[in-house]
């Protein structure tokens, strides 16, 4: 039986210890946030945070995440409010969205690491691959999630699911020109 923390609550996967965390995520644990894109490390859109790095989900067994800590999307912030989420949203960075996840954890390692991130800093983080291109809205997205985090802007992107327009806009202060 492997023993490891995912989104800091203990789990038990009575799996062969062989088994990509990926799938113990996606199938036992029912995190789909943590996306199968390549099954070779290469696309990035299964990345999730181990004990602070940035990692493939794919090419890590759960029997080496043993003791470890693993967060996934659904824990960086369960409303979507996270700085990287909201900034994604006004961006408007996704377009199919299915490598998002993968980069929004990778982002979040990096932003962990380094408050105002250069652009080789953000090139050299996020090696995720995106069919759609968004690569420029991405780095815009990190620079502004950033910024948001130094506490120099406020993101007015969408709200959360099951939060109404109206409810945000009392809860969110309106942001200022200079």
């Amino acid at each position: 039986m492997t023993r490891f923390t995912v989104n800091d609550r203990p789990v038990q996967y009575r799996m062969d210890p062989d088994t990509p965390l990926l799938w113990a995520l996606r199938d036992a644990s029912n995190l789909t946030g943590t996306k199968y894109g390549c099954g070779t490390g290469d696309c990035g859109a299964c990345t999730v945070d181990i004990d602070g790095e940035a990692v493939r989900s794919c090419q890590i067994s759960i029997g080496k995440t043993e003791g470890r800590f693993v967060t996934t999307i659904e824990a960086l912030s369960p409303d979507r409010g996270h700085p990287l989420q909201q900034a994604f949203a006004a961006e408007n960075v996704s377009q199919c969205g299915y490598c998002i996840p993968g980069m929004i954890m990778a982002a979040s390692v990096l932003l962990r690491r380094t408050s105002d991130p250069s652009d080789d800093e953000i090139d050299g983080a996020i090696t995720n691959i995106c069919r759609c291109g968004v690569y420029p809205r991405v780095r815009g997205a990190i620079k502004r999630a950033a910024r948001v985090m130094r506490g120099e802007e406020q993101v007015a992107a969408a709200p959360p699911p099951g939060i109404t327009p109206e409810d945000a806009a009392r809860t969110v202060p309106a942001l200022k020109k200079p």
